[in-house]
């Protein structure tokens, strides 16, 4: 449900409005309309601070949450400026020191050829005349002509690779060679020095973890100041947004309040009588904020509408339509109870360890993993093994289960079928409450039809020996249903056109609606196709694991190559069911949701709009 709004629209004077938005923050029940603010140059560095403050924020709360330990036993800065300050000098120090110790590694393995030397030796030989020239050529080149080479210089092999070889030639100050090889400038460290020095730098990022915990013991600290600098910003979109009157005397704001507390904003504009403010209701052309407010069950699924769009103010919020829908078509995507217990424990496990910001996450988890476990329970599916056969049913079609592989292609297009009309259902009642059944009499006409025929022709086909009676393809109430519904989508789609161009626009109307819900209903096909192939695949991973390892023959006496066959079994189990579960899982979260997106939302008639309704208030 989206929760009604009432507008208003604030002339204040200038030298007051700064008071003025300290008090809405306090009341944190005001949404101040800021669109269309353009930071100036002033403004930048604070988006910048907010930014910093932010990846400070999730940063240490990582850290504290890997280090528990080392921050609580931690002293805290006196202040959130401080803690960060620290914070981010800490973090430069630890890039650089990673980029050294990742220098230092890679040249401690370009050393390793060149084995223990000390580069002191070299350039005190260098300056006593006996230059050391390094050189690296390819095996094959180097063994074919270090006969001519050695005959004219004094040649030393250091190191040998598969591929190269590094040698020392040594020569006089100015001395020329003509190698087939690269020279390289004389190395000032071995490769021990160099993994020494690395060694020391990472020791010197673990000392890090000091100033880090001090920081992350902070956190409550380094949050106010983030939020202090987020009130800021809101404070200076405000004045950058705001209409300026009377020589910029006057300030005009717009605000936005819940509608069945809005006797609280007017309370607080009584203690300002020099705030002269108009009250209205919304209208369509006002970008109205939303707030959505629902039950238990479907505050949960929001989560999943929020990744699309918001439903535009004054239009229906489809939310708890489509949570059922969403939830039992994650079941049939991944399919099997083993699966869905899985999920479930992942969800329960979020609810203890996620924190309150992920309770909303792990009740959509645990709902959905126990549709899962049900619905998997029904196909008779366990981990890829068939609960019908460990039962000792014959086969599926002589038990109590649904044999999905055999009769769930038709169940889907059911379902898409039903969730569709649901949706045109929704869009139709909506109309007409709000703007009368005029408005729909081409919609209503077109939903009879489809209908009509739904109880009429599909209803038996997918349940034998159900029909409706007096209801049947050839009876009179049918053809009575199909004339009403040609007679509103043909020729009173818009009471107020001409009959003649209503029924052009009518055909043309009804080739669009047989073509797109064609489309809309095969759409559902990916439930029986997503369904079918996690099932598939873990019955391969099972077979494979058996077959595999030899235990498909069953067990003769238990020893250690059974022991080894067990634990060859249970890898090849885990993981093939990992990766079938991780592909399965997302392919039940994903395809689920553009069903809905596209389908549900397309037939529903759904409009979205931008704008959350976020009232000033001085939380972090």
């Amino acid at each position: 449900m989206i929760v009604k709004m009432s507008r208003y629209d604030f002339v204040l004077l200038a030298a007051q409005s700064e008071d003025f938005i300290a008090r809405l923050r306090e009341l944190g029940l005001v949404d101040i309309t800021t669109l269309g603010w353009e930071p100036r140059e002033q403004d930048r560095q604070l988006l910048t601070d907010i930014e910093q403050y932010r990846k400070a924020v999730d940063w240490l709360t990582l850290f504290a949450q890997e280090q528990p330990e080392v921050v609580a036993s931690a002293e805290a800065y006196s202040s959130g400026e401080e803690a960060f300050a620290h914070y981010s000098e800490a973090l430069q120090r630890r890039v650089a020191l990673q980029a050294e110790i990742a220098r230092l590694r890679k040249l401690s393995e370009e050393l390793e050829p060149w084995g223990e030397f000390s580069a002191q030796n070299s350039i005190a030989l260098a300056e006593s005349g006996v230059v050391l020239r390094y050189f690296i050529a390819q095996t094959s080149v180097y063994d074919a002509a270090f006969d001519e080479w050695s005959a004219e210089h004094t040649i030393v092999e250091v190191g040998r690779t598969s591929s190269a070889v590094y040698f020392v030639a040594v020569a006089q100050a100015g001395e020329d060679f003509a190698f087939d090889a690269q020279e390289i400038k004389m190395p000032q460290m071995d490769y021990v020095a160099a993994s020494e020095a690395a060694t020391e730098a990472e020791q010197q990022v673990v000392s890090l973890d000091a100033e880090f915990a001090r920081s992350a013991k902070s956190l409550e600290a380094i949050g106010r100041v983030l939020s202090e600098l987020q009130h800021r910003l809101q404070d200076v979109k405000i004045v950058g947004t705001a209409e300026s009157a009377a020589d910029g005397k006057l300030v005009v704001l717009e605000g936005w309040a819940e509608k069945n507390r809005s006797a609280e904003v007017d309370a607080l504009l009584e203690e300002y009588p020099n705030v002269v403010y108009l009250k209205r209701d919304p209208v369509e052309e006002d970008l109205t904020p939303v707030k959505l407010k629902n039950n238990f069950f479907a505050r949960i699924f929001e989560l999943i509408g929020g990744l699309y769009a918001l439903p535009k103010y004054g239009s229906l919020d489809l939310t708890p339509f489509f949570a059922p829908f969403y939830m039992l078509f994650f079941a049939i995507c991944l399919n099997d109870a083993g699966y869905g217990a899985i999920i479930f424990l992942a969800g329960l496990y979020l609810m203890f360890k996620g924190g309150k910001g992920m309770r909303q996450a792990s009740y959509l988890t645990m709902f959905c993993g126990g549709a899962t476990v049900l619905f998997g329970l029904y196909t008779g599916s366990l981990f890829g093994m068939s609960i019908p056969e460990m039962l000792g049913y014959p086969d599926i079609a002589n038990s109590p289960f649904l044999d999905f592989q055999g009769q769930f292609f038709n169940w889907a297009l059911a379902l898409g079928v039903i969730q569709i009309l649901f949706g045109m259902f929704l869009n139709i009642c909506f109309k007409i409450r709000y703007f009368g059944i005029s408005t729909v009499l081409g919609s209503l006409g077109w939903f009879i039809i489809v209908l009509s025929g739904c109880l009429s022709m599909g209803l038996p086909m997918m349940i034998p020996g159900c029909a409706i009676p007096g209801f049947a393809p050839n009876s009179i109430a049918f053809y009575v249903a199909l004339g009403i519904g040609g007679v509103l989508m043909l020729l009173l789609n818009n009471p107020r056109r001409n009959p003649i161009m209503n029924l052009a626009v009518g055909v043309w109307d009804t080739y669009n609606n047989i073509s797109g819900m064609l489309s809309d209903v095969l759409s559902y096909i990916r439930l029986f196709a997503i369904g079918l192939s996690g099932g598939v695949l873990a019955i391969v991973f099972n077979d494979l694991a058996m077959g595999l390892t030899g235990l498909s023959e069953g067990i003769g006496e238990f020893g250690f190559g059974t022991v080894m066959q067990i634990i060859g079994a249970a890898l090849i189990l885990l993981i093939g069911h990992g990766i079938n579960l991780f592909m399965s899982a997302i392919s039940s979260f994903v395809h689920p949701m553009r069903l809905t997106f596209v389908e549900f939302y397309k037939n529903a008639g759904f409009e979205m709009t931008s704008r959350k309704f976020e009232p000033l208030n001085n939380e972090k």
